[in-house]
């Protein structure tokens, strides 16, 4: 089972009598094994059961079991992909404070290093006979091509966006690390198309979901979105407040229990450092996010009226009820350690709709009926609630 939210277990099957035999404990979910080619080791992705916000573990052992090493463990990171070259040595991308680059470890000597160092994100990755990496990459200006990684030699090895890119303007990522009162985030801003000095331009202040996913200075999924949002004229902003991925277990947890007043007391501490550049107008600024982001988007505007107008996507609104109809009721009761029947009030405190009548930014919900990760259930609330308890304008639009 590939699916870390399952409780996964480890078994050995011998093909040629039938025996089976379980490898691992109940303490661990494990997830996506990969044996070595020389049939010595087994690399997989292993996480604590019931614990769903420190970092998952790569761990490669010994195909009986005997030796076990965690191979993040020095470097208290996440590990996005792995394969195995064919002299069994294992290749991987870390993804650490904006950047997903590659590494290797030797089983044998018990030791990695790092292949290359960029301002890319790397999403999947391979090794050939030869030990050549092939990997699809996002950089700042480009969404994606294949590269590759011969010795020191670092190419790109298509160019499928070439054509189109030369007809579009993109704009230059620029990172800004800034204080919040938990501690020091990293953010990035975009300038608009037609930046010029000494104006000011609307802020798109855009907000990740997980909530322990990790935005980049090219996250693929979102490169169209910020480059789109600069093409029409706003400013973009975006970082990665505590709960996100990339930045080791004590930044990740820092969220656990209070997904709401963290990550708005870091978000908005960026968003104040973000207008001190005098870039944005703090007159004009729009806030979105989805799925997480959805939350963050509507529990910043059920707390404060410095925005203009919000788009909350695919958000998640009451955890409670959430609890009951989303595929992953477990990510509420681990992050919040409490079963909605143990204690409703926690975790409706923690629930943006509390908050709702105290929206006075106009606000459109976008969800689509089919998501079963967070049901459309959750705008339906939220949109009746601010339709029916406050004068705010608000729309919601379903797929």
């Amino acid at each position: 089972n590939d699916e870390p939210w399952r409780t996964n277990s480890l078994y050995a099957l011998n093909v040629a009598s039938g025996e089976e035999s379980r490898i691992l404990d109940d303490n661990h979910n494990i997830y996506s094994p990969l044996p070595s080619p020389d049939g010595k080791w087994l690399a997989y992705f292993s996480r604590v059961v019931d614990v769903t916000d420190i970092p998952s573990s790569l761990v490669v052992m010994s195909i009986d079991g005997t030796d076990s090493r965690v191979i993040t463990a020095q470097y208290d990171r996440e590990v996005e992909d792995f394969t195995w070259s064919t002299d069994s040595q294992l290749v991987f991308t870390l993804s650490s404070e904006g950047t997903v680059n590659p590494y290797r470890y030797d089983p044998q000597s018990d030791t990695s290093e790092q292949l290359h160092s960029g301002l890319y994100d790397i999403e999947q990755i391979t090794v050939n006979a030869d030990g050549m990496l092939a990997m699809s990459v996002s950089t700042p200006h480009n969404p994606q091509e294949l590269y590759t990684l011969d010795g020191d030699t670092f190419t790109e090895a298509t160019t499928f966006n070439h054509a189109w890119l030369s007809e579009v303007y993109v704009q230059d990522v620029h990172e800004l690390r800034f204080q919040s009162p938990h501690g020091e985030v990293q953010g990035w801003y975009i300038k608009p198309v037609g930046y010029e000095d000494g104006k000011t331009y609307p802020l798109a202040l855009n907000i990740h979901g997980g909530p322990h996913a990790t935005w980049s200075y090219s996250t693929k999924t979102m490169w169209h979105e910020w480059q789109f949002h600069a093409a029409c004229g706003y400013a973009v902003f975006y970082c990665n407040p505590h709960g996100s991925g990339g930045y080791g277990e004590a930044f990740m947890r820092k969220l656990h229990g209070a997904w709401g007043p963290v990550a708005m007391d870091d978000i908005m501490a960026g968003v104040d450092a973000f207008l001190e550049l005098g870039i944005a107008d703090p007159e004009r600024m729009a806030i979105t996010g989805g799925s997480y982001g959805g939350y963050m988007t509507a529990w910043i505007v059920g707390h404060t009226d410095r925005f203009k107008s919000a788009v909350s996507q695919r958000g998640v609104y009451n955890i409670n009820s959430f609890y009951g109809t989303s595929d992953v009721p477990v990510l509420m009761s681990n992050e919040f350690d409490a079963e909605p029947w143990e204690n409703h009030d926690a975790l409706w405190d923690n629930s943006p709709l509390k908050y709702a009548t105290n929206i006075t930014t106009p606000l459109l919900l976008i969800h689509s009926e089919n998501d079963f990760r967070v049901p459309i259930e959750q705008a339906e609330q939220l949109f009746a609630w601010v339709r029916r308890g406050t004068n705010t304008p608000v729309h919601m639009i379903r797929y």
